[in-house]
């Protein structure tokens, strides 16, 4: 039998020391034995790659990276605006998270690794086996629209499906996994060289996810709810205050919170008279809770959402011939959504008579009615354990009835102030201030965009940034839509904000938005970018934004003399280096 090395008596060590030394020298070695030889075969490299605008792509393609890495297998996760650092045609794997933006468009992370993709002269793929899953909202005709087209563009360039494509609505957690589960299995099970390497031995972890989140929200207290524009005003923004305490619950500002709210009560029982139902009788959910049929409705369900897979199961449930004729004729690719268009249920139910025999029949078309999201208008460090809020109460009038917003009216109606609230925090990745307090900020916020730059600027002021911060904000009237005046002004007075540009578009005969100020300040607005300011956009994503966009590539091409293609391609790094960011919806 082999001896053990161990440390001699004529060693510097007093004899405790020695026994002690040699006690570990044995055990250590004792412990390696027993352990399996380390591998030589290369761990199977499976990149994870993800489009992600608001940051669930994001989350999902970093957890599958995780578990893949603790399989033992080598599993980077990289963003496609990253998309350099992987070279497809020397990889033989690869998952794709990706989201779609707006009514079919890549995320703003994606774009140019899509545009990549499509080339004509991209080389050929046949070596790569890939899956994707893709996330959307099936609120719009463009569900999923990104990820479907990343998946077909990739089987045209001859890659071959790990799995076939899912398709994820808002309420993706399960589906998500269950599917990535799949693809695991689809790659371990292979033999050879496609078996990962023996993961290393590691302790258990005790690590335990955060208590309160999106499945298991935190009952918080409504401390404020403060009308912010004047009586007089036909917008009714509303500021709140939300508090956190106990909670354990912690953000930064850029984030988003999730509130849970329910549909208003008329709303419910106008629809439970015209199905004929008795809202007061008993039904059991699919999980085997027994609820009230109204309170299932008002708590549970969503009654405003129609979309083609609800028109496609109303069409037989009230044997409509005018539905089944709408969904049918290919001719006009928006007649559909033409339709669609200001419609709700109820007036599916007016105009399409179903026929249920059961309440249960009828629930189990609709969707679960899902969280809002909205940005935070606070710094935690100026208000700890709150949360502020600036959101629009939306209530109209369409195809003669009263509408009203889901969340925002029971916020603003039906939930007093010591009230509780479900809530939970979601982190905003993409949306964030520079990591450097000396670095000057642009902020493009009209309306209820202003939220996250209230944050921002509390933070800098609560941490003493010494950066230049510029704020765009614009509503219809001064005296009656000037969100946070106060408080702004008191910023620009003290210093915290630098420069305030305001547009107000109804106050005079020609309308003036956000972005004419910008066209208007665009030699030093371009004198910021070039001292390396981080330019910000929060609100409206279909012309605000888009109307922003057109109006910085104007004068990155006027003022810093480039043409259309070099202030593209100046704009494109920025956003690569996090100094063009955009929340917006």
């Amino acid at each position: 039998m082999k001896a053990l090395p161990s440390i001699p008596p004529s060693s510097p060590f007093s004899e405790d020391q020695r026994l002690w030394l040699n006690g570990y020298i044995a055990g250590m070695i004792s412990e390696a034995e027993d352990s399996p030889p380390l591998s030589s075969t290369p761990k199977v490299r499976v990149p994870v790659m993800y489009a992600s605008q608001s940051g669930n792509s994001e989350g999902l393609a970093e957890s599958f990276a995780g578990q893949l890495s603790e399989a033992g297998f080598d599993a980077p996760c990289v963003s496609t605006d990253d998309y350099t650092e992987i070279d497809l045609t020397s990889e033989e794997l690869l998952i794709l998270v990706s989201s779609t933006w707006g009514e079919g468009d890549p995320p703003d992370s994606a774009v140019e690794f899509w545009n990549n993709l499509q080339s004509d002269d991209h080389p050929r793929l046949e070596n790569l086996s890939f899956g994707v899953l893709a996330l959307g909202d099936s609120n719009y005709l463009g569900f999923c629209a990104q990820g479907k087209a990343f998946d077909k563009r990739l089987e045209e360039l001859g890659a071959t499906r790990i799995i076939d494509r899912a398709d994820c609505d808002t309420d993706f957690e399960e589906m998500a996994e269950a599917w990535f589960q799949s693809v695991r299995e689809s790659i371990t099970k292979e033999e050879g060289e496609l078996s990962p390497a023996p993961a290393a031995k590691s302790t258990p972890s005790t690590a335990v996810g955060p208590k309160w989140s999106k499945k298991n929200p935190f009952p918080a207290r409504l401390l404020m709810n403060r009308r912010l524009n004047s009586e007089d005003s036909p917008r009714d923004t509303r500021h709140f205050e939300i508090e956190l305490t106990g909670s354990g619950l912690s953000y930064e500002v850029g984030d988003v919170i999730g509130l849970y709210g329910h549909n208003h009560p008329q709303a419910v029982d106008e629809l439970t008279a015209m199905l004929a139902f008795d809202g007061h009788g008993t039904v059991c959910l699919p999980d085997g809770e027994p609820l009230s049929l109204r309170e299932a409705l008002i708590e549970r369900y969503d009654i405003r959402t129609v979309n083609r897979p609800l028109l496609e199961a109303w069409s037989q449930v009230s044997e409509s011939e005018k539905l089944g004729n709408l969904l049918a004729d290919e001719s006009d690719p928006s007649a559909i959504s033409d339709y669609l268009r200001g419609r709700e249920i109820i007036d599916l139910v007016a105009e399409h008579r179903p026929r249920f025999s059961d309440p249960l029949d009828f629930l189990a078309l609709l969707r679960k009615l899902s969280p809002r999201l909205y940005s935070i208008s606070s710094s935690p460090k100026a208000h700890p354990d709150e949360v502020h809020l600036t959101i629009a109460r939306v209530s109209y009038e369409a195809h003669g009835r009263r509408r009203f917003g889901v969340c925002s009216t029971y916020l603003s109606d039906r939930v007093y102030p010591e009230g509780e609230l479900k809530v939970f925090l979601q982190e905003a990745k993409h949306f964030k201030l520079p990591s450097n307090p000396d670095t000057p900020i642009i902020m493009v916020g009209p309306g209820t965009g202003i939220a996250p730059f209230r944050a921002f600027l509390e933070e800098r002021e609560a941490t003493n940034a010494s950066g230049l911060n510029w704020l765009f904000f614009g509503n219809p009237h001064e005296s009656k839509d000037f969100l946070y005046r106060d408080q702004l002004e008191e910023m620009q007075r003290t210093g915290v904000l630098t420069r305030l540009e305001t547009a107000w578009s109804r106050d005079q005969e020609e309308k003036i938005y956000v972005q004419h100020r910008m066209i208007e300040s665009g030699s030093e607005l371009w004198k910021w970018l070039e001292e390396g300011a981080h330019f910000y956009v929060c609100g409206d994503a279909k012309r605000m934004a888009k109307d922003v966009d057109d109006a910085l590539h104007a004068i990155v091409t006027q003022h810093g003399g480039k043409s259309a293609t070099e202030a593209a391609s100046y704009l494109s790094v920025m956003k690569k280096e996090k100094r063009y960011q955009r929340d917006v919806y």
